[in-house]
């Protein structure tokens, strides 16, 4: 009709028929996108379907141009609309956000008020700035990153959450890690930059975002940020830190550092942030109020909460007792030590896991309850124990494993060298074991990241509900899909371990037994 000259009021029949011109629009886009919950605002499908109309009018040598009154489609909205990150990202609800905010910021402290504040402030001048946000845990740094992020959202913008790792990124609303969302290498050194190009779906994802959180940033190495930087100027066109971009880092440094394999302290503490160019820039503002402790002044154990607390920040601080040698001596209160017993990791067992056949189907009773322990052997030890109190027969999966062929044919590995038996005895830290045995019922632990968006990630907590041929059947006990079921599959996995001489591959279920 428009081709034809045949419409008297263009304006008029455009906007009483531009919903039934776009019927299959948001169809068609999550097929397009691959998204099947993809969600876009009223003007995005307009901007979509005249879109379509413009390129049959191009076909017939026309142009929407042509016409005073007939709008035309908006080519950065058309580029957000085909950028399926950005579309996930601002597929929050302004006034769902604004409730959240709203209820979180009642309950804020005047520390979390004024951090807030000063980053609010930096967001909104649009300049830039970077920001270390120092507090240990129960000083509510989760509660403040969910603060911000609201805020921010409930005007329509964007906040990037991520954090160094996966189990953390649950805690965070729309959480990844920051290898995942900024496409940072493994292998780093100090010339790596992200894998990111000008004028890719993440580079104008970066160009709309107002905010970047970065949870638990101590133990990331340096590297990883400074990568970041790189290309933050690079994709930005921006000499400025981090292209411009409001950057808030958040952590504790008594925590984990990052793990240097063999390092010494001084490797350790190079390879921080605090030993990188970026901590100069970084205006350093604490949380020291435990909310923990002021939450519950009216518990009966609030003295010895208080307590534990202390002597928590003191091992971090280094305030313990020396010895000649120069480490460090460690008292442990008594009412942490098991009796002395014929068989202490029973008692520990049945003191962390109380008549635990009896609640093995109540769901709530593994989430409050987990083991710490300072090695893989204890894991195992534990976990073999644990295994026992269960009913019912135990299945044994065998895992595959192999030498890359890449290392035989460019001769870095001598076939005859390395057997199936040599390679099934390998236990690599972060790897499941050769033999995996597993009963109906059981707390296992995921191994690698798998879904994020789902929280399947590194050390998500998930029961055994099923033992099948080629999946597990397990339901999630941590993270924000509590209770859904899931069936994992063999994956292949392969060490980061820098100490094994050749690629070495192992097709297993990535769970151990939690």
């Amino acid at each position: 009709m428009l081709s034809t000259d045949s419409l008297s009021r263009l304006e008029h029949v455009w906007n009483s028929t531009w919903k039934l011109l776009s019927d299959d629009i948001l169809h068609r886009q999550r097929k397009l996108l691959k998204s099947p919950d993809l969600q876009l605002t009223e003007d995005q499908i307009k901007n979509l379907t005249l879109l379509e109309i413009q390129k049959i009018l191009q076909q017939n040598n026309s142009s929407l141009t042509r016409y005073e009154t007939m709008p035309f489609p908006d080519e950065e909205s058309l580029s957000v609309v085909n950028n399926c990150l950005i579309l996930d990202e601002q597929s929050y609800d302004q006034q769902t956000e604004r409730a959240e905010f709203e209820k979180l910021f009642r309950s804020i402290t005047s520390e979390q008020k004024t951090i807030f504040d000063i980053i609010t402030k930096a967001v909104q001048q649009n300049k830039g700035g970077v920001f270390f946000i120092y507090g240990h845990g129960g000083t509510g740094e989760t509660y403040l990153w969910k603060t911000l992020s609201s805020a921010i959202r409930s005007q329509g913008n964007i906040v990037l959450n991520v954090a160094s790792s996966g189990i953390a990124s649950l805690l965070l609303s729309g959480g990844r890690t920051a290898h995942l969302r900024f496409h940072i290498s493994i292998n780093l050194n100090e010339d790596s930059s992200c894998v990111m190009e000008r004028g890719s779906d993440e580079a104008e994802l970066l160009e709309k975002t107002k905010l970047i959180i970065w949870d638990e940033a101590p133990m990331t190495h340096k590297h990883a940020f400074q990568a970041l930087d790189k290309s933050c100027k690079d994709v930005l066109k921006s000499k400025s830190l981090f292209g411009g971009k409001v950057v808030v880092f958040g952590g504790d440094f008594r925590q984990i550092l990052p793990v240097i394999q063999k390092g010494s302290r001084q490797q350790i503490v190079n390879a921080t942030l605090c030993s990188s160019y970026i901590w100069h820039h970084c205006r350093v503002l604490r949380l020291t109020k435990n909310l923990r402790l002021t939450v519950s002044q009216q518990s009966a154990d609030i003295e010895d909460t208080k307590n534990f607390s202390k002597w928590l920040l003191y091992i971090g601080e280094g305030k313990v007792g020396g010895t000649n040698d120069g480490t460090a001596k460690i008292d442990i209160p008594d009412d942490l030590l098991i009796e002395q017993c014929d068989d202490p990791i029973l008692k520990l067992i049945q003191f962390v896991y109380p008549n635990i056949l009896n609640n093995s189907q109540d769901p709530t009773y593994f989430q409050q309850r987990g083991f710490l322990a300072p090695t893989n052997e204890v894991v195992h030890e534990i976990n073999d124990r644990l295994l026992e109190l269960f009913h019912g027969d135990p299945v044994e999966y065998l895992s595959s494993d192999s030498v890359s062929k890449s290392d035989y044919i460019d001769g870095n590995v001598d076939p005859t060298l390395y057997s199936t038996e040599i390679l099934n005895g390998l236990k690599i830290s972060g790897l499941p074991n050769h033999k995996l045995i597993l009963k109906v019922g059981v707390p296992v632990m995921l191994l690698r990241n798998i879904d994020q968006k789902k929280g399947l990630c590194n050390g998500t907590r998930l029961q055994v509900v099923s033992l099948g041929t080629h999946v597990i059947v397990v339901t999630v006990l941590s993270g924000t899909n509590t209770d859904e079921r899931i069936s994992i599959p063999r994956v292949a996995l392969t060490p980061s371990d820098k100490s094994i001489a050749f690629t070495f591959t192992k097709r297993q279920y990535p769970l151990s037994v939690d």
